[in-house]
């Protein structure tokens, strides 16, 4: 990794009189997913900006997002009011409804703006967006890129981040600790030398899910709940935690490394059939395949204990075979690592944990509890999602509250409120034992057991968040050498012990 101090030569608007320059910045954002990306593309080009990535720019949940971005981009067949109130019902009605408003009519303008950075949305051969439907949604209304959204926003929007001279992402940097300094927070950051800080007048967490919780995860391995932990530790308020999606059509093999059979092959024809290849979802909703994920879950749960099988299918083999190679290119690849040919071969499936609705709580402008910290993306509880996020919905938040974080932060400078200050910080002492062996399997397993889809008995949950506590009580008082691994145990560890506290205590 390049030394931070290399930076100071970069930025020539700043005074030359100003010492470690490459300490301090005016943004700094942790996290480059879609929610951080849009964030620093949002802001003026004449603040300095460093986007710190935990490895590289493109591990993120945003990378892997396949379905696409729900927004409003056709008021003839479309309107507000339809996705706003399949947002709710598809959450419970737990939604905050100035939250959903605000995402739903202020996305349409951050979709098309991303195009001008350069994402290549799917086209009819008319040359209009080809939008699709997902489950939850009553109108086509997800624009997407094959099935591969994701990884083609952040392609953009890194690509357009690195024409700005006034951003610098940097790669492979863990941030291990926050803290609150003079008009600022200073970020503790880990480097092939040991240890660095970076000084910064507004810090915004935008570090993703928290998928790595679980024993099985469609999140990659960087979702480990940092942001959340880091927040936490520095006094922010963290609001259902415990409203977690699980997924319900993940590839189901015994490899831990799950990845997601997208809403859109149920919203394109997709059936889903149990051990006996049979549908049943008539039997547990009206909207059968093309109900919300949490329902659908559900679903498969309840009658995976009818049946007495976890043998679970999803057969779109009825479409046309050209068709299904054209629109799903990433997840009929993903299948033939398994033998398995989505044009002619039964998906098998299983639900896993997919996405965070809770997190840490934020106004309508991304602004946590505590001062000149914001929080952006799935780390975030914005309160959009309710209980239970509509699928598409997740980048669509990402590049709304980015903005909006963005805008803030642009109005608290425009105010002219103190820059922050270099400072001595009392530098954490690395130096430990190793981290003991198995921490983060146990905590996998605890969570596997203890809330997968729906809560175990209360003797689970009340064990496992007994365990959970014994485990975090360990590693923060115990003198462990501080490395990437001992913090993401940590993250796991907190991420965990709020869950289950909070369902524990409901």
């Amino acid at each position: 990794m390049v030394s931070l101090y290399l930076y100071k030569y970069i930025y020539s608007f700043l005074k030359e009189d100003e010492i470690l320059m490459s300490k301090k910045c005016d943004v700094l954002i942790v996290g480059c997913g879609v929610a951080g990306l849009n964030t620093a593309l949002s802001l003026p080009e004449n603040l300095n900006i460093i986007i710190l990535a935990k490895k590289s720019n493109t591990d993120s949940n945003s990378s892997l997002a396949q379905g696409g971005v729900a927004a409003v981009l056709d008021l003839e067949n479309d309107s507000y009011d339809l996705h706003i109130n399949d947002t709710m019902i598809a959450g419970k009605h737990a939604n905050d409804i100035d939250a959903v408003t605000t995402l739903v009519q202020e996305g349409p303008d951050e979709v098309r703006k991303i195009i001008e950075y350069g994402v290549e949305f799917d086209k009819r051969p008319d040359g209009e967006l080809n939008m699709t439907l997902e489950g939850g949604h009553c109108r086509r209304r997800i624009v997407h890129h094959k099935d591969t959204t994701g990884a083609e926003m952040v392609r953009a929007m890194v690509a357009e981040a690195q024409t700005r001279k006034n951003i610098t992402i940097i790669e492979n940097t863990p941030v291990f600790k926050l803290t609150r300094v003079k008009s600022g927070i200073c970020a503790h950051i880990l480097t092939d030398d040991g240890q660095d800080e970076i000084f910064a007048s507004y810090c915004v967490l935008a570090t993703g899910g928290i998928g790595r919780v679980y024993k099985y995860t469609t999140n990659p391995k960087v979702a480990t709940g940092d942001g959340i932990r880091l927040a936490f530790e520095l006094g922010a308020r963290i609001k259902d935690l415990s409203f977690v999606q699980f997924h319900p059509t993940a590839f189901n093999s015994d490899d831990n490394e799950q990845f997601l059979i997208s809403e859109a092959v149920r919203g394109e024809g997709a059936y889903l059939l149990n051990c006996n290849k049979e549908r049943f979802m008539h039997r547990y909703d009206e909207r059968l395949e093309l109900a919300p994920r949490d329902v659908v879950s559900k679903s498969i749960i309840i009658e995976s204990r009818r049946t007495g099988s976890n043998n679970f299918y999803l057969d779109i083999t009825h479409r046309d075979k050209e068709y299904l190679l054209n629109r799903f290119p990433g997840i009929h690849k993903g299948c033939l690592r398994y033998n398995v040919d989505i044009t002619k071969d039964l998906i098998p499936i299983f639900p896993c944990q997919h996405y965070l609705m809770g997190g840490i709580e934020v106004d309508l402008n991304s602004r946590t509890t505590v001062s000149r910290l914001y929080a952006v993306g799935e780390c975030s509880n914005t309160g959009v999602h309710g209980r239970n996020r509509l699928a598409s919905n997740s980048l669509l938040e990402a590049l709304v509250f980015g903005k909006r974080c963005a805008d803030d932060i642009l109005r608290c400078i425009e105010m002219k409120y103190p820059e922050v200050q270099i400072a001595e910080i009392e530098k954490p002492d690395l130096d430990g034992a190793p981290l003991f062996k198995g921490v983060r399997t146990e905590i996998r397993n605890i969570m596997q057991r203890s809330y997968f889809v729906m809560p175990a008995n209360e003797d689970a949950v009340r064990n496992g968040y007994k365990r959970v506590r014994e485990i975090l009580t360990r590693l923060k008082n115990g003198k462990f050498k501080i490395t990437p691994d001992y913090c993401e145990a940590l993250s796991l560890a907190t991420v965990a012990y709020i869950i289950l506290k909070e369902v524990n205590d409901q």
